[in-house]
């Protein structure tokens, strides 16, 4: 997936009219780009930034059914969650592993109350499940994670949901979609609408953020997959559009893997405002999180709140016996829910639904609003569908139910430090061995190796320092500080496969900085 090879195949096919194209390389567009392109369809899709540089980096790491939403009582997105996270489990394994949670008890009545629940949980579930829920004891809950604190605990309930690296899982659509024959670019900015004299879509202007080239580009079908920037595009075909984004703030904190012993995970299902919060093994590091904060304006990189960063150092006080504070952080980051505005202005955020919602413009328009990294297939499909009737296409059901992502592999070992590559870390290796400097860490803090970086750039359209520490290897997201003193040797090793001058390095490492000192509290 080379992104010279990309432009030079658009502008080879520049005076062609695409089947869909597709704004936004996010989870949603991603979604809707390989269901398109997997049906045959001509497939298009264009990202103003990196693929996933928005809320798809951003998220809790997991892939469930969504707990939460069965106590709020909406059945249909959890069976629908559930049934995607086993299809999920099944064509990515590389990505997606079981991950256990434990629900530590501290009311005499949270076993029998939670176990009921989640049993209920494990049958929608059906053959598509990852492990039946069962309530255990306080010792064996302690066994579990030794760290919990131990006043007041009663028990717990074990359960089972799914655990990923999202922004990876983003990368490996976008290859899938290039082996279906689809083109996907980064870096290209949809600046226009267009339309044709009975003021229908009929295809985009789109600039080139590296070379500053415009294109025009023909389509049947325009899809507005661009998550909490959806309104903008809506904008651009009608500049009296009402909102149809609510775009809600998720922090999450980074911790070392000390501050939760043991492999499973913790689930506080209700904190002292109504909020859940999730501690998270992920790469050897600890994720928690989540807040829900109404935010009135949405921003490439959001920034956490003081509240928002006090909430979830105060809850994780309560139920570990070591309190983390603002010095144990490695990383702060934040992401934004493009949450379908709904009909009635007063709703809080956790009551605002996260299923998706696709809306058809008197222009033609497909714009899709809502969901999750969960359902993103589903949502990919439903998309297509709408959209494919919208262009007038042969109807072509969709192939992406069974259809393994790139890199999809079983049973890598756990230690391997190359597994989320899946298929492809045996081609890292080969890097490798043809020049074994490239083997060398990058910061002995973290597992990744020069060769991923040369991968990175040469097969995953990194274009950056921030493409690269933060969406291909993860670094920036594991330990900011780390990332930071890592960015030289990256840049070096860009410079080689990209023909950066000196100057070029040093404006890109000061740039990657500045960047990352957002991801780190004072």
């Amino acid at each position: 997936m080379d992104r010279k090879f990309m432009v030079k195949k658009l502008e080879q096919h520049i005076d062609e009219v695409w089947d869909i194209v597709v704004i936004g390389g996010g989870a949603t567009g991603l979604g809707a780009a390989l269901d398109a392109a997997s049906r045959g369809y001509k497939t298009l899709l264009l990202e103003q930034a990196d693929f996933a540089k928005g809320t798809s980096s951003r998220s809790t790491k997991l892939v469930h059914g969504g707990v939460r939403y069965l106590a709020q009582g909406d059945i249909s997105l959890v069976l629908e969650a559930l049934h995607e996270r086993g299809l999920l489990k099944q064509n990515a394994p590389h990505l997606v592993n079981d991950q256990e949670f434990i629900i530590p008890n501290y009311e005499w009545w949270g076993g029998p109350f939670y176990t009921v629940g989640l049993k209920v949980y494990d049958m929608m579930a059906g053959k598509l499940g990852l492990g039946p829920s069962v309530h255990i004891t306080k010792e064996e809950t302690l066994k579990a994670i030794p760290n919990l604190k131990k006043k007041g605990l009663h028990g717990g309930v074990i359960y089972h949901d799914g655990q990923f690296d999202d922004s990876r899982l983003a990368i490996n659509l976008a290859q899938t979609i290039v082996n279906n024959n689809g083109i996907v670019l980064n870096y290209m900015k949809v600046t226009q609408l267009l339309k044709n004299n009975i003021q229908l879509v009929n295809g985009v202007m789109a600039i080139d953020q590296e070379t500053g080239k415009e294109y025009k580009i023909n389509a049947k079908a325009v899809i507005n997959a661009t998550g909490v920037f959806a309104d903008d595009i809506l904008k651009m075909d009608d500049a009296n559009a009402r909102k149809t984004i609510v775009p809600s703030q998720g922090v999450h904190i980074v911790l070392e893997k000390e501050f939760l012993l043991g492999d499973s995970a913790i689930m506080i299902p209700k904190t002292d405002d109504g909020r859940v919060l999730f501690a998270v093994p992920w790469h050897d590091k600890v994720v928690v999180g989540t807040t829900d904060t109404l935010i009135s304006k949405p921003a490439l990189e959001p920034r956490a709140l003081k509240d928002e960063i006090e909430f979830i150092l105060n809850t994780a006080s309560k139920y570990l016996t070591r309190a983390p504070s603002r010095k144990d952080v490695l990383c702060i980051f934040a992401g934004l829910r493009p949450l379908a505005a709904p009909e009635d202005e007063g709703k809080s955020t956790k009551e605002i639904s996260r299923s998706h919602k696709i809306s058809i413009s008197l222009s033609g328009l497909v714009t899709i609003t809502g969901g999750k990294w969960t359902t993103y297939r589903r949502m990919g499909e439903d998309t297509i569908d709408k959209a494919s009737m919208v262009a007038g296409l042969d109807e072509r059901p969709s192939v992406t139910k069974n259809m393994p992502i790139h890199g999809s592999v079983q049973h890598l070992e756990e230690d391997d430090d190359l597994r989320f590559y899946g298929t492809d870390r045996l081609r890292i290796l080969k890097l490798v061995n043809s020049n074994p400097s490239l083997g060398e860490k990058l910061h002995p803090k973290l597992n990744f190796i020069k060769a991923e970086v040369v991968w990175a750039v040469r097969e995953e359209m990194a274009r950056n320092i921030e493409d690269v520490l933060a969406r291909r290897v993860r670094a920036l997201f594991l330990d900011a500080r780390a990332s930071i003193e890592m960015a030289p040797e990256v840049a070096r090793l860009i410079a080689a496969e990209l023909d950066w001058d000196d100057a070029k390095v040093s404006r890109e490492i000061e740039a990657y900085k500045e960047l990352a000192k957002g991801y780190i509290l004072d």
